[in-house]
């Protein structure tokens, strides 16, 4: 083994998308306070049958349907939108695929984080049994209270990575800079549905967590900035990522390019916050649009509110484009059905508690559902749908 790191990606989101001019519009604001301000075009919406577990199955089917699970020693799944306080949406996924006993399941949280330490937790497996594979998916519902600063910061997605030796994708390097900060910049107490944030300080905290993340990446002997070719940042919302950017050049003293990172912003701009899945989809957005990525360095940055950060580099590898699917990526991007403002607020309100049965109605083409509560425990089905 010389290499451990992605072989695989797959990316998925929701039945319906809600467009931010429209929010705009019914929030009585300039479209580029949205648009241009923040950066964002459009947010994925959930239908009543989907939610981070049906969303999670969807990006991980795709990669089980193509590499089988011979080998497959851990599912790994990131959230902060969980559905139970028990019950991982790892157990819900790995029944949905019908994966073996021998999986290892868990669910991980730190904000959005997780999906980097999932990542982690998976290099090290691997790295301690190379003809293993581990199964990570990021998987998250960015909900803040309607009218409120974060509205237009919400969105939903799921990425699936699959994590070997000699990867074919990303080969991850060993050396990572973390920087853990105790701060309340954003949470979302057991009592709510919806998220709790401090913007100002939540866009401080993760500057502050970036430079600090760096500066032990280069203590560690990480690479000099100079030899990263691209970067990749957790992206709230695509404007933060243009800071973070700019941030890091400041901190470090070099001219950092725009064009370095601007290729890994435009699915994050199609689908709004999607928390652990932002950085990944951020990682598809780059494979995809480029296509003469092969032998150059990526810096990743991962941020979750709380705090953790965590700077890392990958070097792409030369059949990356072999395993990348970039139509199937726009096509789930671009075949989401649009909804007015009036049926996404609809939606956002319906929030349902284990205390009453309830079937949920049938709306999204995905390969999997949430078909509703029994019993107090939620449902799943499979629809029919192709993954």
């Amino acid at each position: 083994m010389s290499t451990v790191g992605i072989h695989d990606l797959e990316l998925a989101t929701t039945h319906h998308v809600l467009d931010m001019a429209d929010l705009a519009e019914a929030r009585g604001v300039d479209p580029n306070k949205y648009v241009v301000g923040i950066g964002q075009s459009r947010m994925s919406v959930p239908a009543p049958d989907e939610d981070v577990v049906t969303m999670a199955a969807t990006a991980a089917a795709g990669i089980v349907e193509r590499h089988g699970t011979d080998g497959l020693r851990a599912l790994l799944v990131a959230t902060e939108s969980g559905v139970d306080q028990s019950k991982s949406v790892a157990a819900f996924v790995h029944g949905m695929l019908g994966l073996p006993t021998t999986v290892r399941s868990v669910e991980l949280k730190q904000a959005c984080y997780g999906g980097t330490a999932a990542l982690q937790m998976a290099l090290g497996i691997v790295a301690r049994e190379p003809g293993a594979k581990v199964l990570v998916i990021s998987t998250d519902v960015a909900r803040y209270a309607l009218e409120t600063p974060g509205e237009p910061t919400q969105g939903a997605a799921a990425v699936a990575l699959l994590v070997t030796a000699d990867p074919a994708m990303l080969a991850i390097e060993p050396i990572a800079g973390v920087a853990t900060i105790d701060v309340d910049d954003f949470w979302r107490p057991n009592d709510s549905s919806t998220a709790v944030v401090d913007g100002a300080l939540s866009m401080g905290a993760y500057l502050s967590s970036l430079t600090a993340a760096w500066d032990d990446f280069a203590a560690r002997g990480g690479v000099p900035i100079e030899q990263i070719d691209r970067f990749l940042h957790h992206q709230p919302f695509t404007k933060m990522a243009r800071k973070a950017h700019m941030s890091l050049a400041r901190h470090v003293g070099v001219k950092l390019p725009a064009e370095a990172m601007e290729s890994g912003l435009v699915y994050n701009r199609e689908l709004g916050n999607s928390y652990t899945a932002s950085l990944y989809v951020a990682l598809a957005s780059m494979l995809d649009a480029e296509d003469d990525l092969a032998g150059k360095r990526l810096g990743l940055f991962s941020y979750g509110s709380g705090s953790v950060g965590e700077f890392f580099t990958g070097i792409v590898q030369d059949g990356y484009r072999s395993v990348r699917r970039p139509e199937a990526d726009r096509a789930a991007i671009e075949n989401r059905e649009p909804v007015t403002v009036a049926q996404y607020v609809d939606l956002h309100r319906t929030v349902l508690t284990s205390g009453e049965d309830v079937d949920t109605p049938r709306v999204t083409r995905a390969p999997f559902r949430f078909a509703g509560i029994r019993g107090r425990a939620r449902r799943y089905e499979r629809t029919g749908s192709a993954a």
